[in-house]
């Protein structure tokens, strides 16, 4: 995998950052890469561009209420995002994948690096124990963006973890995120603060709504 060469094999700091070459035109965009007329859904660290179909779920934080993941749901497939403050200059997709790996080894599932349309990524069959089926398991694909000052951090399941046409669809909806930094100084790796839609009106809980 030529993405995860010298500065792993070297454990240092300065990992470079890892997204499509395209990056900054094609997307994941920083706000100042994003058309200001596109009628965004502003989530506060993301930016949501409606689409046909799409459903959007926030993902609460039980004890403290605090918005902590995006869950859009479209063609058959689940996209949760959270954008993370990162350094200017060196990436943290690689440390992160390697904590991802950990994680689901501790629970018992097992993780494979592949390459796509983002560059590195994790195909992981996790443990997802269900009446009747108590050895079963979930596909999910863990793939990641190192943008200018942020990381933003993807999961798909669903159709698009196991078939091609529909993971284009959901990559595409993750290449139209817009990552909002801000101009607050965070350390790196918070979770840069997400929030209800300005225009949601009622909709204070974090039930699914169509965009």
């Amino acid at each position: 995998m030529s993405d995860t060469s010298s500065a792993e094999i070297d454990g240092g700091e300065e990992q470079p950052k890892s997204a499509p070459a395209d990056r900054a035109t094609e997307g994941p965009l920083d706000e100042a890469e994003a058309n200001p007329v596109r009628p965004y859904v502003d989530l506060g660290g993301v930016k949501i561009l409606p689409r046909e179909g799409l459903q959007l779920r926030l993902e609460v934080e039980e004890g403290s209420q605090r918005v902590v993941a995006v869950g859009l749901d479209f063609a058959g497939s689940t996209l949760q995002v959270q954008p993370f403050a990162a350094p200017r200059t060196t990436g943290l997709w690689h440390e992160i994948r390697e904590q991802i790996t950990e994680q689901i080894a501790k629970q018992g599932g097992k993780t494979t690096l592949t390459v796509g349309p983002f560059g590195p990524e994790l195909l992981a069959e996790i443990p997802a124990a269900t009446a009747g089926q108590p050895n079963s398991t979930r596909l999910a694909r863990f793939i990641g963006v190192d943008g200018p000052r942020w990381f933003l951090r993807g999961v798909i399941a669903g159709e698009g973890a196991v078939d091609a046409e529909a993971a284009a669809k959901i990559e595409e909806l993750f290449r139209s995120v817009v990552v909002v930094r801000g101009k607050t100084p965070m350390p790196p790796r918070d979770l840069i603060p997400l929030h209800m839609p300005k225009s949601a009106g009622t909709a204070e809980d974090n039930e699914a709504s169509t965009l």
